[in-house]
């Protein structure tokens, strides 16, 4: 079912309206009867078809779930409108009472509500039946504002879950390369041995067993005097864990480990589309992490091209290992916001689970920031704490330092400040350790890959880098 918005109310426009658990009351009399007939007890995401007296459909209630309360409780709501993208029938529709939810992010759910990821399917799947959805534009309705965003969420989506035989470091170079022809950004690479002789020597050891070579892919797009915002992807197109291999359950999902590479690319779409005025560069250390002869062993020392040298612990934490590379060369030319994201332990999914993405900076400001935006347009973040005495962790006895610790005490942590130890010259620097995936359907989304924070993040940027 594909949703339209219009600015004109017709005369065949049919009512959605909103009830929490406790407020069915609330509603019209003759919908609040039904509601009771039917039993509808308002579940978050639920929805029920309201008839008329001649069994024709009179309008739709959208159930709330429990009274929420407390900062960003109307935002979270707004997301479960994506649920009547899937279930209310073709017609014209608008919010009854759009003082329940936020009008502008309801209108986005019911775009990501509507997302399915069908390129496999030999037939597509009917998803509420024949026609559009056509809903009435809400109070402060910017349809270029969250066109865009839907835009840079399902690029996101779309490239996480694309398997890695269609979605190796060569095909992610290719995405990235549609997408800067889309916005006339430059894209420049540096593949196989290149990245030898041009000082990327973790990039290089991690991928170099695949029989996809290893690349750095680099995006350029703005003026060259604006503000310089940097940002980093993960891009391990699919992660066996090197020859501290995974067991065969650990790989199910390990296509999505280049999701922070496709989140970042969602989130320069965004930038792009809304020409914010910023010179943008997006680094992508592309590999895929497989087992060959001339893999990178356990107890190896690279050496990175900050010059520090690492020992390898263990080799499937190898995303640290090419996200050093990565952003010792973003951090060259002091970038005034460096923003990394990668799916990067899975100690950050013990911590927060998979709903929320932990970040980690030292910029109190810019951590308010996010927090709030995250409250803002409901795209749940939590800043985790970089606990500098843990870094001792990471000591080596033969190298400047390991790639993990010795213990299994704070992982993201330890992580994250990994990864600190290659970023000096940056303004500010932010590390969001995400997971790229939805394991239960949402009213905002099926299973399958995710975009993580880079809604609150474009919100950041829209308001430290206002359009002129």
């Amino acid at each position: 079912m594909t949703v339209t918005f219009v600015s004109a109310r017709s005369a065949a426009v049919l009512p959605v309206w909103t009830a929490d658990k406790a407020g069915l009351e609330a509603l019209p009399d003759a919908t609040a009867s039904w509601a009771k007939i039917a039993r509808f007890a308002a579940e978050a995401g639920s929805v029920l078809i309201v008839p008329d007296a001649k069994g024709n459909v009179a309008g739709a209630v959208l159930g709330l779930g429990k009274g929420g309360a407390g900062e960003g409780a109307r935002e979270r709501r707004a997301l479960l409108a994506g649920a009547l993208a899937a279930t209310l029938p073709a017609g014209d529709w608008y919010f009854a009472d759009e003082t329940a939810i936020d009008g502008p992010l309801a209108s986005l759910a019911l775009i990501l509500g509507g997302y399915r990821f069908d390129r496999y399917r030999s037939s597509k799947a009917d998803d509420g039946g024949d026609g559009d959805i056509r809903f009435l534009a809400a109070e402060g309705f910017d349809r270029a504002d969250i066109d865009s965003i839907a835009a840079g969420v399902c690029l996101a989506r779309d490239l996480i879950n694309t398997p890695t035989s269609d979605m190796g470091p060569g095909e992610l170079e290719d995405a990235v390369r549609a997408l800067g022809n889309q916005f006339g950004a430059r894209v420049a690479t540096i593949e196989g041995d290149a990245l030898l002789k041009q000082n990327f020597p973790m990039i290089h050891a991690v991928g170099r067993a695949s029989a996809s070579a290893p690349r750095l892919i680099d995006l350029c797009w703005g003026r060259p005097d604006d503000p310089k915002l940097t940002l980093v992807g993960k891009g391990v197109c699919f992660d066996t864990g090197g020859l501290d291999i995974k067991p065969a359950s650990g790989m199910l999902l390990m296509k999505k480990d280049m999701g922070g590479a496709a989140n970042v690319l969602g989130l320069a779409r965004m930038v792009m589309a809304a020409k914010l005025p910023v010179r943008l560069r997006v680094l992508i250390p592309a590999v895929e992490n497989a087992i060959a002869g001339d893999a990178f062993r356990p107890g190896d020392v690279l050496t990175s091209r900050k010059g520090k040298t690492v020992e390898i612990g263990n080799t499937d934490a190898e995303g640290r290992l090419v996200l050093a590379d990565a952003l010792a060369l973003a951090d060259e030319e002091a970038p005034d916001l460096l923003i990394d994201m990668a799916t990067l332990t899975g100690a950050a999914r013990v911590a927060l689970g998979p709903d929320i993405a932990p970040f980690y900076t030292d910029d109190m400001a810019l951590a308010g920031e996010i927090a709030q935006a995250g409250l803002d347009v409901a795209d749940p973040v939590w800043r985790m704490p970089l606990w500098r005495p843990y870094a001792a962790n990471l000591a080596s006895k033969i190298a400047d330092t390991n790639n993990v610790t010795s213990d299994a005490f704070a992982g993201s942590v330890t992580a994250a400040l990994f990864l600190q130890g290659f970023v000096d010259k940056a303004k500010s620097w932010t590390h969001f350790d995400i997971y790229g995936w939805r394991p239960k359907p949402s009213p905002i989304g099926p299973v399958g890959g995710e975009a993580q924070a880079i809604r609150a993040l474009f919100a950041v940027l829209k308001t430290r880098f206002p359009v002129r």
